[in-house]
């Protein structure tokens, strides 16, 4: 006999449900948080407004040190699992499947190439 539609069960569905939805809410302003910050490295060098640069490093390095200290995923990631048996690259975050799964491979490299970016006119205006 099926599980009653309004019955106990149904009730920890939708709850998973709704927490699994924060969750990724939460995520993917995070991400959003980081994706500015490393826009930011570049935009800060080119304005020669190094102190933004800083932060902006600062910022996206202690994410770097966040995710290396948790096996390259983030940590909201270990905690929307708890709420669905889904395993696809964006099931605990609101992006493209692509971009999820990606996501590394494109803003680390972008990361890296601001940082030394920011270096270059760093020391150029220092000289």
């Amino acid at each position: 006999m099926p599980p009653d539609p309004g019955g106990p069960l149904s009730g920890a569905i939708a709850e998973d449900a709704a927490r699994l939805r924060r969750i990724k809410a939460l995520h993917s302003f995070a991400w959003g948080f980081f994706v500015v910050s490393i826009l930011g490295i570049w935009i800060g060098a080119a304005l020669n407004r190094f102190a933004i640069a800083g932060t902006c490093i600062g910022l996206v390095t202690i994410e770097v040190i966040t995710l290396l200290f948790n096996g390259w995923k983030c940590p909201l990631t270990a905690v929307a699992a708890r709420y669905t048996s889904d395993r696809r690259p964006n099931f605990d975050i609101y992006l493209p499947e692509w971009l999820a799964r990606y996501n590394k491979e494109i803003f680390g490299p972008l990361f890296v190439a601001g940082v030394v970016y920011a270096v270059i006119r760093w020391t150029a205006r220092a000289s």
